[in-house]
C-alpha cells in the first residue's frame, strides 16, 4: 500500500507512522530523514539543499520533491511506503501525482490524522524538556516525580519556545494555510480517510489499523 499521512503539529504523526508502517512491512518515509541522508553522503541534492539551509532559506520544492523520487525508487518502496511530513502543500501533492504516475504507480490512501486545536496546544505546551540528557517529559501525561526536575538524571526541565502556547498558535495557522487544503485535494480524489487522533496512542493506532483493513491495507 501507498500511503500518505497528514495531520497538524502535535497529532502523533511519528509515532502513528511508526506502527503503519511496522504493520504494512512498509518503509516510513520522512522527509526529515530524506535530507538528513542527503546531506551526510554529500549526494548532489544534499549539498545543493545545505547551501540553502545554511543560507537559512527554505529548500525549494523541486529538490524536496528530487529527493523523494530517489528515495521512493529504492527497492524497499516498490511494494509499497509510508510518506511522513510530504507533501506539505497542494503544489507538493500535484508534483507527488505526476512523480508516481512517472513510476507507473499511484497512491492508494491519504490518513488524515482529526484533532482540534485547543488539544494541540494542549499535547504541545505540557512538553518539558531535559537540559541535561533531554528527555521530554509532560505536565499532564507524562510527568516526573519533582515538579521542575528530570526523574533520570536531575537535571532542570524546561519549555523550548517550539512548545510555547504562542508559538503553536502560529504554527497551527501556517497548517491551516498551507497544509489543510490537502484535505480537499485528496478528498476530491476519493482517496481520505479520517481518523479520530485523540485518546491514548494505542487506541488511535487501531482506529487506523481499521481503516488500513476497510481499504485492504
Amino acid at each position: 500500500m501507498r500511503l500518505v499521512l497528514v495531520g497538524p503539529p502535535g497529532a502523533g504523526k511519528g509515532t502513528q507512522a511508526e506502527f503503519i508502517a511496522a504493520h504494512l512491512a512498509a518503509p516510513k518515509i520522512s522527509t526529515g530523514d530524506i535530507f538528513r541522508a542527503n546531506v551526510s553522503q554529500g549526494t548532489p541534492l544534499g549539498v545543493e539543499a545545505k547551501r540553502y539551509m545554511d543560507a537559512g532559506q527554505l529548500v525549494p520544492d523541486e529538490v524536496t520533491i528530487n529527493m523523494v523520487r530517489d528515495r521512493l525508487a529504492e527497492p524497499d518502496a516498490a511494494d509499497g511506503f509510508l510518506l511522513d511530513g510530504f507533501p506539505r502543500t497542494v503544489p507538493q501533492a500535484a508534483a507527488l501525482d505526476k512523480l508516481l504516475a512517472d513510476l507507473g504507480t499511484a497512491l492508494d490512501l491519504v490518513m488524515e490524522l482529526v484533532v482540534d486545536d485547543d488539544e494541540v496546544i494542549r499535547r504541545l505546551s505540557g512538553r518539558r524538556t531535559c537540559r541535561g540528557c533531554g528527555k521530554i517529559w509532560h505536565v499532564e501525561f507524562d510527568a516526573p516525580s519533582t515538579e521542575g526536575v528530570c526523574d533520570r538524571c536531575g537535571s532542570e526541565l524546561f519549555q523550548r519556545d517550539d512548545d510555547k502556547a504562542e508559538t503553536i498558535a502560529n504554527r497551527l495557522v501556517e497548517y491551516a494555510q498551507k497544509t489543510a487544503p490537502l484535505v480537499d485535494y485528496y478528498g476530491a480524489q476519493g482517496k481520505l480517510v479520517g481518523i479520530d487522533a485523540t485518546g491514548p496512542v494505542e487506541d488511535v493506532t487501531v482506529r487506523a489499523i481499521d481503516a488500513l483493513r476497510s481499504f485492504g491495507g
